[in-house]
């Protein structure tokens, strides 16, 4: 969905400009994409983090079974250790 472009004014320092220009690379095109890339991915590690944050509230009273399991019997195996 285009809704059309604004004017965007930045600073970027001129010798970094000049090589960019000097190796023909296409500075708007490189901001629209770059800028689409940390949209994508700060949306994808929400994502992440609301799916996981979902996962423990479904998961809730599992956790505190295993957490009291534990509590109470300590870790498997750890009779067997020798460290």
């Amino acid at each position: 969905m285009d809704m059309g472009k604004v004017e965007l004014n930045i600073e970027i320092d001129q010798s970094l400009l000049d090589e960019a220009r000097s190796v023909d690379l296409d500075i708007e095109a490189l901001a629209v994409e770059s800028i689409q890339r940390a949209v994508a991915s700060r949306r994808a590690s929400a994502a992440d983090v609301n799916s996981a944050r979902a996962w423990a509230d479904q998961n809730a009273e599992a956790l505190e079974l295993h957490r009291d399991r534990i509590a109470r019997f300590g870790v498997f195996g750890e009779d067997l250790r020798s460290w």
